[in-house]
């Protein structure tokens, strides 16, 4: 009965974000990605197709929002809507999300339009994410259903939540399975199964590659100090998800770092050929300590949750892990400091909130736990 309940309540609730849908200026890149895959010599097709099946189905607003030709112009969205090399040249920050671009066109040739087929994706993975919350919190709450429906509603109502499902991006795809991989560690599931959620992961978002590596890491070195024993099959792994890694990074022609950085938070230039990300450390240091200063709500909430985990737990593998995740956090602030958009660091947040109620149901079970419910 708790499970049908839940799948109402996400349905109901998918369909509100799906009504409050927003056609973003990443919608571009990623449609752009999906007619690459049909059409990889074509490049004038892709940009016109692109653009053309956005008009249809986005308001003016938005696609004057997309394009740039807004009260305030955007010369670096024109740019991407006027000029094919401009756009084509922009690819290369979009389909390096293999996984998610490969399930835009599964969509897209489930004969949806290609805009339909990015934003059901983010509700699609909103609602399986959600069902997957609610299966984590049975875990957690074995005996207590009520407090995993309202955690399951609560943890999907949040904005960034919301916000995510209803805009183009793959934060919400990679979620699913990252919340997959929170059942198998809650789980213990065996090393091979645990790499394949991992597996999945880096193909879909190659930037959690940090996690994945340090958790594997985390288990290596765990497990010899455990055992005295070292487990090659753990470093066979790691070196698969470095391969999958460079591979995506080949073929997608992802120009690197420096230029995702200049671009970001520096000048988003209109043609990547046109100039060099010409920055220096002092330019770089600048910027994460003025970022930083914005980031004060993710360091409350990362170190409060890593705080209460070492509060209620005394297992060194928890509690190592969790500081695991709190390191990765930092490490994509370093990478990618946008300090103000908790979606980009909601998937790590979202696994020591788990791992907290976890310990938090551990330590409080049984009659004193029913109690407070």
């Amino acid at each position: 009965m708790s499970f049908i309940f839940i799948v109402g309540i996400m349905a109901y609730l998918s369909f509100w974000n799906y009504q409050n849908r927003v056609y973003d200026w990443d919608m571009p890149g990623y449609i752009g990605c999906l007619y690459t895959l049909k059409f990889p010599d074509a490049p004038d097709k892709v940009h016109q197709l692109t653009y053309s099946d956005i008009k249809k189905k986005a308001s003016a607003y938005e696609f004057r929002d997309i394009t740039g030709t807004l009260k305030i112009p955007d010369k670096a969205r024109q740019a991407f809507a006027f000029n094919t090399k401009a756009f084509t040249e922009q690819l290369p920050y979009f389909k390096i999300k293999t996984g998610y671009n490969l399930a835009v066109l599964l969509l897209y040739e489930s004969e949806l339009s290609s805009p339909d087929a990015v934003s059901l994706l983010s509700i699609f993975s909103y609602f399986i994410s959600g069902l997957l919350a609610f299966f984590i919190l049975k875990i957690i709450f074995p005996e207590n259903y009520f407090p995993a429906i309202l955690l399951t509603v609560g943890i999907m109502l949040l904005p960034p939540v919301t916000y995510m499902s209803r805009v183009s991006t793959p934060d919400l795809f990679v979620l699913q399975f990252l919340l997959v991989f929170m059942i198998g560690f809650l789980k213990k599931w065996s090393r091979w199964m645990m790499f394949s959620v991992l597996f999945v992961i880096t193909f879909t978002r190659p930037d959690y590659l940090p996690l994945t590596l340090s958790y594997l890491m985390l288990k290596g070195i765990y497990g010899y100090f455990g055992d005295r024993k070292l487990d090659f099959s753990l470093a066979a792994q790691g070196i698969i998800l470095v391969i999958l890694y460079l591979t995506i990074i080949k073929f997608s022609g992802y120009p690197g770092w420096k230029h995702l950085f200049y671009d970001s938070f520096i000048y988003r230039r209109p043609l990547i050929s046109g100039s060099p990300p010409h920055f220096t450390l002092h330019d770089y240091l600048n910027i994460i300590c003025t970022k930083v200063i914005h980031f004060k709500k993710v360091t409350l909430i990362s170190f409060g949750l890593t705080g209460l985990i070492f509060y209620w737990s005394e297992d060194r593998w928890i509690r190592a892990f969790s500081v695991v995740v709190l390191i990765n956090i930092y490490i994509k602030f370093l990478i990618f400091p946008h300090s103000a958009g908790l979606r980009f660091f909601f998937g790590y947040i979202i696994l020591l909130l788990f791992i907290c109620l976890s310990v938090f149901s551990r330590k409080y079970n049984g009659f004193r736990l029913r109690k407070i419910v």
